[in-house]
């Protein structure tokens, strides 16, 4: 077999596309891509498809949702809204209870609307939005619909929390992190941020890239079910 889904587990300081071009030497095969993609920073379960089968499958795989944990510092923004942008400190700010945290996290689950990020690679007039902010332009977004289900604090400790947020596709995390951060008036940047699980797949079942070579990968190769997507 040759073809169906790889689980990785992406390390930090890559992009979703160098995996897919690491997997392409590793399998000599072209048609490959990914189900969602994890920034740079960012860890954890990244879906490959290998594969005609398996790539013509990959738009019902991004439907799923997804479970993420992170961490964002309070009392300061960030131009990308995560630890790799530019950094702006806030004076003298005064961290929010733990009660008050809880409850702005409350208001942060059910339906919503969240407008992407300009660092992003959502496209308006056929540009990505990264392309223009790098440019030091802005452009006005169109909120996008999505659904928080679950929002968790794990632990808060000023000025770091951290939390599990389980989500439709579409949800930009480190917005989520910036809006609460401003819902509590003392700013916020997303630290970290590790996708544990799309759909019913766990990143505890995904493999390292340096786990797989020319030889073993085909052994990882698995078939979800593909039959709908999670709301």
């Amino acid at each position: 077999m040759n073809e169906g889904f790889l689980l990785i587990d992406k390390p930090d300081g890559i992009t979703s596309h160098d995996v897919v071009a690491r997997l392409r030497r590793i399998t000599g095969i072209r048609r490959i891509g990914h189900a969602g993609t994890l920034d740079p920073f960012a860890t954890g379960l990244l879906i490959v498809g290998v594969g005609r089968g398996a790539t013509k499958n990959l738009g019902t795989m991004m439907a799923k949702e997804k479970i993420y944990e992170g961490t964002a510092v309070l009392g300061a923004t960030s131009d990308t809204q995560d630890r790799t942008g530019e950094i702006i400190l806030l004076p003298s700010p005064t961290w929010p209870s733990k009660n008050a945290l809880q409850e702005t996290l409350t208001k942060f689950t059910g339906a919503l609307e969240q407008i992407p990020p300009m660092y992003s690679a959502k496209k308006i007039g056929g540009k990505k939005l990264y392309e223009l902010a790098r440019k030091g332009l802005e452009v006005a977004r169109k909120p996008a619909h999505i659904t928080i289900h679950e929002l968790a604090l794990t632990s808060y400790t000023p000025p770091h929390f951290s939390f599990m947020v389980r989500c439709t596709t579409g949800t930009y995390v480190r917005t989520l992190a910036n809006d609460i951060g401003a819902a509590l008036g003392v700013g916020a940047y997303l630290e970290t941020l590790r996708r544990t699980a799309i759909g019913e797949l766990r990143v505890k079942d995904a493999k390292k890239l340096d786990d797989l070579t020319s030889d073993n990968w085909q052994s990882f190769l698995i078939t979800p079910h593909l039959d709908s997507p999670d709301h």
